[in-house]
């Protein structure tokens, strides 16, 4: 049931140098995780900061990675959702993939906003996002640069979404986008928002970590610091109700005179 949504959020060690290694990492953690779903960073299956190794890595929607996810979601009875490098005929998209428990892929998401930087050399941008439901619970996906537009959270809100799950890849010198955009975008939509980030340094690239659990009135229910860590935090969607039903922006914005 949704009263009882337990949230994890892993924040993973950015050094795991391959495929396999970030499977183990992952494989390693779970026994200890108790939680209904693990969300875990921007491109955790394959790697971020890997340049043109990203074309190599790229695997389908069905492919080993996810076979070897769902065998994981099977056997510790938890949801993943995961950041991977997507190869659909000649293009690639930066995606994050949600199984359920029975290793069924129940969402799925294609990166919309493609920054600048290596990023636009090698992924493809997606189209739309979509809204699912899992136990009860409405939940939306974004990717890292997704988030920081204020059309896309309020177009899931609108939608219908209670929770927001964002895979990211922040750099360690964007510290205010985790600790006031984020919760910001959780209390200006009155919904719950998940931000997973990596930890330490992959070739060359510090991540700040910090990753964020924040709730529908902008407070945090959870926050990592600088190092490899999970978070868990309660979702309540009364609490979405609540806070909805007390700034109501998403009613309200329909009747904005603005031209």
């Amino acid at each position: 049931m949704a009263d009882g949504f337990r949230l994890a959020v892993a924040q993973a060690p950015a050094e795991l140098a391959t495929a396999a290694d970030r499977l183990d990492w992952l494989a390693q953690h779970l026994p200890d995780v108790s939680a209904d779903l693990v969300l875990l960073p921007e491109l955790f299956a394959c790697g971020y900061n890997i340049a043109d190794q990203v074309h190599r890595r790229a695997e389908p929607s069905d492919g080993p990675t996810t076979h070897a996810m769902a065998k994981l979601a099977r056997a510790h009875g938890i949801a993943l959702l995961y950041g991977y490098a997507e190869r659909s005929d000649d293009l690639v998209f930066n995606s994050a993939m949600c199984l359920g428990p029975d290793g069924a892929q129940i969402g799925h998401h294609r990166k919309l906003a493609i920054p600048p930087g290596f990023e636009r050399d090698h992924f493809s941008a997606g189209q739309g996002c979509t809204v699912f439901s899992y136990r009860g619970l409405r939940i939306g996906i974004l990717i890292c640069y997704d988030v920081e537009f204020p059309e896309t959270v309020r177009h899931l809100a609108t939608k219908g979404a209670q929770l927001v799950l964002v895979p990211t890849a922040l750099g360690a010198d964007w510290h205010w986008v985790a600790h006031s955009m984020i919760p910001t975008r959780a209390y200006e939509n009155g919904v719950y928002l998940a931000y997973a980030n990596s930890a330490g340094t992959e070739n060359g690239m510090t991540y700040l970590g910090h990753s964020v659990i924040a709730a529908p009135n902008g407070v945090e229910a959870a926050r990592a610091g600088a190092d490899s860590e999970i978070l868990l935090a309660h979702i309540d969607p009364d609490r979405v109700t609540a806070a909805q039903s007390r700034l109501p922006y998403l009613l309200d914005r329909r009747g904005l005179k603005l031209a």
